[in-house]
C-alpha cells in the first residue's frame, strides 16, 4: 500500500491520467487523478523493484459491499513482466479480506485496452453494464467479478 508521496509514483499516475485524457474525450476520461486517490475509500498499491516504481493500481469503494478497480497502471520499461497481474491479485486479495461481494471496473473499448481486458478478464471479470454513476459509452467497457469468500 502507498500513501502517495513519493515522487516517482505521483509521476508514473500523472502519466496515466495524461495519457488517458489526450485519448478520450472528457466525459469518457474515468481516470482518478491524485486528489481522487487520497479520498476517502481508495486505497493504492505500488509494485516496486529495489527504488524502481514497477506500477500501481487501487481499490475505491463505491457502495458497501462494492469496490472498483481504479488507476492501475504499469510503467512502461516494466511492461510484459507481470506487474499488472501481481497488482491485480493484490486488489482482490484485499476487497476479499475486506468482505466486498462484488469488485468491477471501467477501462476503454479500444485496440489500446485490449491488454488491460485480457488481464480482467484472465481474473474472472466478465462485461457487465455500467455500474455506480456510470453512463453507456461506446469508448468505455464495463465489467465485474463476483466475490466468494476463499476457504
Amino acid at each position: 500500500m502507498d500513501d502517495l508521496t513519493d515522487p516517482a509514483v505521483i509521476d508514473l499516475l500523472d502519466g496515466h491520467v495524461s495519457q488517458l485524457r489526450s485519448m478520450s474525450p472528457p466525459e469518457s476520461t474515468h481516470a482518478l487523478d491524485l486528489d481522487g486517490l487520497r479520498a476517502p475509500g481508495v486505497t493504492l498499491w505500488v509494485a516496486r523493484a529495489d527504488d524502481a516504481v514497477l506500477g500501481c493500481g487501487a481499490l475505491a469503494e463505491i457502495e458497501p459491499g462494492h469496490g472498483e478497480v481504479k488507476s492501475m497502471r504499469t510503467a512502461p520499461d516494466a511492461q510484459r513482466r507481470g506487474v499488472a497481474r501481481a497488482v491485480l491479485g493484490e486488489i482482490l486479495a484485499e476487497a476479499r479480506r475486506r468482505g466486498l461481494a462484488r469488485v468491477s471496473l471501467e477501462t476503454g473499448s479500444d485496440d489500446f485496452f485490449a491488454p488491460a481486458r485480457a488481464l480482467y478478464a484472465a481474473h474472472g471479470f466478465t462485461e457487465c453494464v455500467p455500474f455506480g454513476a456510470y453512463r453507456p459509452d461506446p469508448l468505455s467497457t464495463f465489467m465485474t467479478l463476483e466475490l466468494r469468500p476463499r476457504d
